[in-house]
């Protein structure tokens, strides 16, 4: 199960787990998640752009569109 965090266009994956390896996160690890996603979600384009070509974030793209 992904947790996502959307802003405007822009949304993002920051945890992802198969159900059968983990029922669920806990309490400390959303607030951690939730604090990254705001950092991630507060990037400029330039920063971005930077982010994805040295490969600290991966893009995904879905339905041929391209999501960040």
């Amino acid at each position: 199960m992904p947790t996502v965090f959307r802003a405007g266009a822009r949304a993002v994956f920051v945890h992802g787990f198969a159900k059968n390896e983990k029922e669920n996160i806990e309490r400390d690890e959303l607030a951690a998640l939730k604090k990254l996603a705001v950092g991630l979600l507060i990037y400029d384009d330039k920063s971005l752009a930077r982010a994805l070509a040295t490969g600290v974030l991966l893009e995904v793209r879905c339905d041929e569109k391209t999501v960040s």
